[in-house]
């Protein structure tokens, strides 16, 4: 198939290596990765943030840069992201309809139609439940709120861990509770948003396990600082990262943060367009 990967603007800006897993992860199982150029922000957080006129131009961005997916040039497009995925399942159509774009909105929707999560590419899609992975460490999941409730992802990502070679997958106490992040929920209500995070890496932390794992770097991040102002050893890892790591290629820490995701996985695949 042919897969144009959704980088997201925070794996893009914060977060390469995710983006940059999804890319080996998809090329590895026989897939050829596009990186679309011109892409940019889903629009969730303007409209998260009251602001749906300022989200349709973005809507219309994205609509445009992912448009061949429409027209049959790629098989799907996807995003290591659900919460991004949401966005353009349940918000793009409805921001611009609100714009009075109509047309906008059949065709935001005709993209949303061919936009998956990872997971749900992987099962769903290409029909692989293992993917040849190797991570011989102890993992907890955070199943993320938009992955679990608005995607219903379900089990899809706990299946694809349990098939990882080495991997010991322990159960997270309240998985489904929010980690407290929600975009500017965490900004607007910081008291609420800290103590839910809290709450979060405590139940992390005592699971025991070496790395905390999610499909989204949004959720994770908000962990990660908190088990950091904890001491905790526990590290955080995307999915997309542990489901790239092998035995010939294994996972290895990010050398740094900030680096663009399109860039990146670009610099990896040399296909970007």
């Amino acid at each position: 198939m042919r897969i144009a990967v959704f980088t997201t603007c925070l794996v893009d800006g914060l977060f390469p290596h995710a983006a940059a897993a999804t890319v080996r992860l998809l090329e590895r199982l026989g897939h050829e990765v596009v990186v679309p150029s011109g892409q940019a922000c889903c629009g969730q957080m303007h409209v998260n943030s009251g602001y749906p006129r300022q989200a349709a131009p973005i809507v219309r961005n994205h609509v445009r840069t992912f448009w061949p997916v429409a027209e049959g040039e790629w098989d799907a497009v996807v995003a290591p992201s659900g919460s991004c995925v949401a966005s353009t399942r349940h918000q793009q159509g409805r921001v611009a309809r609100q714009a009075g774009d109509p047309g906008l909105a059949r065709a935001a929707e005709e993209v949303a139609a061919r936009t998956y999560e990872l997971s749900e590419l992987l099962v769903d899609v290409l029909g692989v439940t293992d993917v040849g992975a190797w991570f011989p460490h102890s993992v907890t999941f955070h199943p993320t709120c938009h992955a679990l409730r608005m995607l219903r992802v379900g089990d899809r990502p706990t299946t694809l861990l349990r098939a990882v070679g080495g991997l010991e997958l322990v159960n997270l106490p309240d998985a489904d509770q929010c980690c407290g992040f929600g975009g500017t929920f965490a900004l607007k209500n910081s008291e609420t948003s800290s103590a839910m995070v809290a709450d979060k890496a405590a139940s992390v932390v005592g699971t025991g396990a070496e790395f905390v794992t999610a499909g989204d770097w949004s959720c994770l991040m908000n962990i990660d600082g908190a088990l950091s102002r904890l001491g905790a050893p526990v590290r955080s890892v995307h999915l997309a990262e542990i489901l790239a790591s092998t035995r010939e290629d294994p996972w290895r820490p990010p050398a740094r943060r900030g680096t663009r995701a399109a860039s990146a996985a670009s610099a990896r695949t040399g296909r970007a367009r």
